[in-house]
Parts: structure tokens; sequence; C-alpha cells
């Protein structure tokens, strides 16, 4: 009896192998990819960070506690108020609460400074009426995820006017990672337009599209920027600023592609199965977008998930020295620009916070990247 339960259960081990191999042996090329991605940890780490900031950055309206413009006067510079859920006779709340916050004025530098009051305990409530809102422009309404009944609650703090942090931080997301999206396919179409046809047609055609890209490599990139920033107009909309800086970002990343693709292309097009698609009367763009590209997919992702975060930084950087994004938007590196000197650093430091924001998408993005590389390089194992 013990033998044939043995030889019943090797049966059905060696059935549900088989099972297995036929789904591997008809799989499709992506699903062999989600397959290999999902074995590789921190990539899936990175795609979840991702993921949380892509839903901050839909429902921001409705995560943050404020508007981004909502000011509260008694709370200027203010530092981080923390969660907490034993008070201080060692009692466990159910819910979240804060202390309220006293301030004091200080007689020698005459800055307010803020010191919890552990005698006055403030719940944290959820999906609390606050600030009225829009939510992109479909519905209206003021109903908030978290906030105080009485008073505003500052889970990172308040910059020189009484804002709260998190709350523009949270539409900086939006803000900045909509810029990297954008961005980045616009430099993607050009790259691999411009590369394709470069490297596929040859010539003078190639010649022409390569002298364009040095002299698009060669121009400082400074004092471009500065040059673009003077040249938009001060009445401008921040709507209109934002779609200026994208494109401007778009028009000047695409080079590196265009040379990696264009290199990749001259060495693939005198290959046997090119040689065969144009003899079977496969037109130039059916070559390229159905044989040539497909063969270096892994180098594509590569470079797409590298400008993901150089686009970012790059609109961090330009906003933050004032080249880029301007106020009223609000972006990550529009809320650095608080933190330009040692002294608000060294005293307010929470101003600092978007540099988490940056950190943790830059990574996600590398490691989501390596992932990808290695989920579609047809040589991994």
């Amino acid at each position: 009896m013990a033998i044939q339960k043995l030889a019943n259960l090797f049966q059905r081990l060696k059935g549900h192998k088989k099972q297995e191999e036929n789904t591997y042996f008809v799989a499709t090329q992506f699903q062999l990819m989600w397959w290999k991605f999902r074995k590789h940890h921190m990539a899936v780490i990175g795609m979840s960070v991702l993921g949380i900031l892509l839903v901050l950055g839909i429902l921001a309206e409705f995560i943050s506690p404020n508007t981004p413009f909502t000011r509260d006067n008694k709370y200027i510079i203010g530092p981080p108020q923390l969660l907490h859920w034993i008070d201080p006779q060692g009692k466990i709340h159910l819910r979240p609460f804060v202390y309220q916050a006293v301030g004091t004025r200080n007689p020698v530098t005459f800055r307010m400074t803020y010191k919890e009051d552990r005698e006055k305990i403030i719940p944290v409530q959820f999906f609390v009426h606050g600030d009225p809102y829009e939510w992109w422009g479909i519905w209206k309404t003021d109903i908030h995820l978290f906030g105080l009944a009485e008073g505003n609650v500052h889970f990172l703090g308040t910059d020189e006017l009484g804002r709260d942090l998190f709350t523009r931080i949270i539409y900086g997301t939006r803000i900045s990672l909509s810029i990297g999206v954008i961005g980045v396919l616009l430099s993607f179409v050009l790259g691999l337009l411009l590369g394709g046809i470069s490297g596929y047609a040859g010539g003078w055609v190639d010649n022409l599209i390569q002298r364009f890209t040095e002299f698009i490599r060669s121009i400082p990139s400074l004092p471009l920027w500065m040059a673009l920033s003077a040249s938009l107009p001060k009445e401008w909309s921040g709507l209109q600023v934002y779609l200026a800086i994208t494109v401007i970002l778009g028009f000047l990343g695409w080079t590196s592609l265009a040379r990696r693709v264009r290199s990749m292309l001259l060495s693939l097009r005198e290959e046997d199965y090119v040689m065969a698609a144009r003899i079977a009367g496969c037109s130039d763009g059916r070559i390229i977008t159905r044989h040539m590209l497909p063969s270096f997919l892994s180098y594509l992702i590569i470079d797409i998930t590298v400008a993901f975060p150089n686009m970012i930084l790059a609109e961090t950087a330009l906003s933050f020295i004032g080249l880029g994004l301007r106020p009223p938007i609000v972006s990550w590196g529009v809320l650095l620009q608080s933190g330009q000197n040692i002294r608000a650093i060294s005293m307010t430091p929470w101003l600092l916070a978007p540099v988490i924001f940056i950190v943790l998408a830059v990574l996600a993005f590398s490691f989501v990247g390596d992932g990808l590389r290695d989920a579609a390089d047809p040589y991994s194992r």
C-alpha cells in the first residue's frame, strides 16, 4: 500500500512537471519576461515603490490633508509632528494621535520654537472634511484621507509661509514624475526615429543626422538652460512653463539613444535574416520595427530606465537653481529651493524632505531597469 501511494505521488509530480514544461514552451515572450522579472526581488520592490508614488500622484488631492497653498499661520516653520499610539501614562490607543504643538518666541533669535504639549492629545481621523478641491477637474469634494477634527496636521513640518510640506511633496510627485514620463517618451520616440533612419539608411542621411546629433551634444548645458529660461515669457502661466520645460527636456535627451540605436542597426542590417526579409518584400519600416529592434530590446530597456531618473534629476536640478519650473508650480525641485543655504539646512532640516522622495524614485527606476534588462536578455537563464 505504501509503495502504491509513493507511485501515485510520483506520477502526479511527473504530470505536474510535464504541464509546467508545456506551459513554458507555449508562453509568449512577455510572459517569459514577466516570470524572469518576478525572480528579481529588488526589481519587484522598486516596481512597488513606483506604484506607490504613482498612486500618490494620481490621488494627491485626496491623500494630502490640505491644498498645497493652505497656510497655517499658527505653525510657521514648524517641525514635523510625530504620530503616537502610546500616551505618557502608557495607555495604548487604537487610533493614532498627535500632541498639540505650543509655540513660543525665542527672546534671542526672535524665532518661533514649538514643543509638544503632552497633556493635550489630538486623535488623527480618517475621511474627514477639509479644504475643498476638484479632483482632476472632474469631481468636486472636500473629503481627505486623514486629518484632524480641528486644526491641521503636519507630518513633515511646514515651510516659511506655514504651508504643509507633506501636502506639497505629494503634489510635487505628480509634476516631477509626469515630467519624467513625458520627457522620456518624447526623447525615446525621437531617438528611435532618428537613430533608426541613420543606421538603416546610411550614406548622406546618416552623415547629416550624426552631424546634427554632435551639434546638440556640443552645446554647454548650463548656458543653454540659462538662455532657454530667459526666453520663456514671464507672463506665461504655470501650465505653459510646465509644458515648455517638458518639451525642452525631451528634445535635448534623445542623442544618446539615437547613437546607440544607430550603432546596433549598422551591425544588424547586413545579417541574413534582414536580407531574407528584404527578399520577402517587407518594407523598411517593418524590417526595422519587427526584425531589428526586438533583437536588442534589452539595450533599449536600459536606456529608458536610465533616462527616467536622469530626467527627474535634471528637472530637480534646474528648478533648484531657478532655471526650470518656478512657483506657483509645485515640484520636488521647486520645494528644494527653500534649502539653498546652510542656515536653512541647520535650523530647518525638514525642508530637505523632498530629497527622500527623489532618492526613492531614482533607486526604484534603477532596480526596475536591472530587472527588466535581465528579463529581456535572451542569453540569461
